[in-house]
């Protein structure tokens, strides 16, 4: 029986982190094909409800308890993301690329933090108000891995609307144990011990946003043995993570982005994405305004790749199995240990 268990639990885990192998370094993935709903599942739901909307009724509460569940999670996750694996500043397409990467592995916490109530950056639109997302290949192969459809043509694809790239990431990545996002928080500074980034200081982005109209409201921190900074191009919020740096002495200068080159930008942005200070890695559009690349203009590509990539650097620097120094090879996942919940004893997954 625990045999069984065990195994059931292993598949579970699979799945669950897994969903198809990882497409990074051009891993072969199949294109996605849904799954249609069988006509009788469909009788089923609509012939039992699983309540009357004619005379519907919410089960009693008491308004405290709302209050107390709320408060006492999200301190709790506070509590717990005090001094973590990796911070994640950005929750745009490539910062949530690296964190979809990087929670494969369930031993390393992850906490993204993101000012805006909404995360997902510019990827809710294809480019200036329109629907649709391009995204060159073969970073397509990323898409096959979300299971996100797409239309194909010669050397790219379109999903129909951005916000099914966004949502879909989102739904994947924050169902996983080993993550928290902190929307409406902001990153108002580094740790910094020694020339190394340890971590982030926080505070509320509504507080940060209006120190100056009222007394100082101090911040709060969260320590991490890897930065990941993905603020995007320049603007009121974006590339904050290399501008402390130079700052700070850290790095000389932030030249800043140039003008547009879609074929030029994407190549760069993934190829430049690195550790630019110990402790400290910059992945996204934040790339190109560190090195003075082309902007890319309204392909995303480049950012989900770029956020993978970033996520091997974080590996790599965890001293992890990862693509980078080839301790992964892009066709193998890491093992992952479960305990029965029944036998209680351990067993590969």
């Amino acid at each position: 029986m625990a045999t069984t268990l065990a195994s059931s639990l292993s598949s579970t885990l699979k799945a669950s982190f897994l969903d198809h192998k990882s497409s990074f370094n051009g891993a072969a993935t199949s294109r996605f094909t849904p799954l249609k709903s069988s006509s009788q599942s469909i009788t089923m739901s609509l012939s039992q409800p699983p309540y009357n909307l004619n005379s519907f009724r919410f089960q009693p509460i008491k308004e405290s308890i709302v209050s107390r569940e709320m408060t006492r999670r999200y301190m709790t996750d506070m509590v717990t993301y005090a001094d973590t694996d990796v911070v994640i500043v950005g929750a745009g397409s490539a910062g949530l690329s690296c964190a979809y990467e990087l929670s494969k592995n369930p031993s390393i916490n992850i906490a993204i933090i993101e000012q805006s109530v909404s995360p997902g950056g510019g990827a809710w639109l294809g480019g200036q108000l329109f629907s649709a997302m391009v995204v060159r290949k073969p970073a397509h192969r990323f898409l096959d891995e979300l299971q996100i459809e797409y239309d194909e043509a010669d050397d790219y694809v379109v999903i129909k609307h951005a916000a099914l790239f966004t949502s879909t990431i989102m739904s994947k990545l924050l169902a996983r144990p080993n993550v928290k996002l902190f929307n409406a928080v902001a990153a108002e500074d580094l740790i910094v011990k020694g020339g190394r980034v340890s971590g982030v200081v926080t505070n509320w982005a509504l507080v940060s946003m209006n120190h100056d109209t009222q007394s100082c409201m101090d911040p709060n921190v969260m320590e991490a043995k890897v930065v990941v900074s993905s603020c995007g191009h320049d603007g009121p919020f974006g590339a904050t993570g290399v501008k402390r740096l130079k700052s700070i002495g850290l790095i000389d200068s932030v030249p800043g982005m140039k003008a547009l080159d879609m074929n030029a930008a994407e190549d760069a942005i993934v190829r430049l994405t690195r550790e630019i200070v110990p402790g400290m890695i910059v992945t996204g559009m934040e790339v190109a305004e560190i090195d003075g690349a082309p902007r890319m203009g309204p392909t995303f590509g480049a950012m989900m790749i770029s956020g993978q990539k970033a996520a091997h650097l974080a590996l790599k620097a965890l001293g992890q199995p990862n693509t980078i120094d080839g301790t992964l090879s892009e066709n193998v996942q890491p093992e992952f240990v479960l305990a029965s919940a029944e036998a209680g004893e351990i067993v590969d997954a």
